[in-house]
């Protein structure tokens, strides 16, 4: 897939060792996660906002309101800070000063570009829609022109961004390997439970095969 070029801003500093450029790595996590948080300066004060998203191919997508004062200010062009995490584990050490956790991460920084004619609007509803929820978009219906008139649509290119990863058991000093301290990893899985069923659902209306399946 290749590499991004290394910018001022989104080379790792600290621990550069878990650091990667790697679109393929980036496009992985990105995947991976539900929620992005996006940073930006509103009149002087630093704000971050967390919101869903989706991707396709070097393009991340967000909507929202019209109305959102972030959209609006996102309407001038200014440079957002778009970031992602995942934690994979508790990385417990024998000594307090090195307990961690095991994660994978993505920061980058983008100009937005908002998605004006309706086509492309649905287009990237539809994709913000199925990484919420695979095939979800082929069952609902869709977005209407007075719901696309109040929605605001950004896309943001994946082209200055860089992941860090930390894996693996703690790192403590040689001589606290002796203490009588419990020190490993607890890993932290995202799984579904059972669907709850909207009590106003008609009840000629069965729970669809793609839902389903991610309860196994």
């Amino acid at each position: 897939m290749g590499k991004l070029n290394v910018t001022n801003r989104t080379k790792v500093k600290r621990l550069p060792q878990r650091a990667s450029y790697e679109t393929e790595v980036i496009y992985k996590i990105l995947d991976g996660a539900l929620v992005c948080h996006l940073g930006f300066i509103y009149k002087g004060s630093v704000n971050i906002i967390p919101t869903f998203y989706g991707r396709k191919d070097d393009l991340i997508y967000i909507h929202g309101s019209y109305n959102s004062r972030m959209l609006k200010l996102f309407s001038s062009g200014e440079d957002v800070c778009l970031s992602v995490t995942i934690i994979d584990g508790l990385v417990l050490a024998r000594s307090a000063f090195h307990h961690s956790v095991n994660y994978r991460s993505i920061v980058m920084y983008c100009k937005p570009e908002e998605i004006i004619d309706s086509e492309e609007k649905t287009k990237a509803l539809e994709i913000i829609m199925n990484h919420i929820l695979q095939d979800r978009w082929q069952e609902v219906r869709k977005p209407n022109q007075k719901e696309l008139d109040v929605t605001s649509v950004f896309s943001f290119k994946i082209n200055e961004a860089s992941a860090k990863m930390r894996t693996g058991p703690p790192a403590d000093d040689k001589e606290d390997y002796d203490l009588d301290v419990w020190a490993g990893v607890i890993p932290i899985k995202t799984s579904y439970d059972k669907p709850i069923r909207d009590e106003l659902l008609r009840e000629n209306v069965v729970l669809p095969e793609y839902i389903r399946s991610i309860e196994k």
